[in-house]
């Protein structure tokens, strides 16, 4: 294999909400990622079940990682356990999104 998780992070965050302007990485949408000689499985949940964007956002997911990994499948899982909140949120997206002084 030619790239490492690094890689996989690098291209996750191209990926963006339409309606955020923060990436999915520092939103903190990713809860993992696992490499292995047979696949690589990305396990992501969203901020909301009722996300508008979750179908296209998914789909977006595997089309980066797959173009990391080239001939090694990617797999993306929906999860929902544990529930998405914001202390999940990267400092970064914090601050582009004006929630500093929340207590987080």
């Amino acid at each position: 294999m030619n790239f490492t998780k690094d890689d996989i992070i690098s291209a996750l965050k191209t990926v963006y909400d339409p309606e955020i302007p923060v990436n999915i990485w520092d939103m903190g949408l990713i809860y993992d990622i696992k490499i292995s000689n047979t696949d690589v499985v990305i396990k992501m949940t969203f901020t909301s079940p009722t996300c508008p964007m979750m179908e296209e956002l998914m789909q977006q997911v595997n089309s980066v990682v797959q173009a990391v990994t080239g001939d090694v499948p990617v797999r993306v899982e929906l999860v929902w356990d544990p529930p998405w909140d914001l202390s999940r949120m990267s400092d970064a997206a914090r601050l582009e999104l004006d929630l500093t002084n929340q207590g987080w």
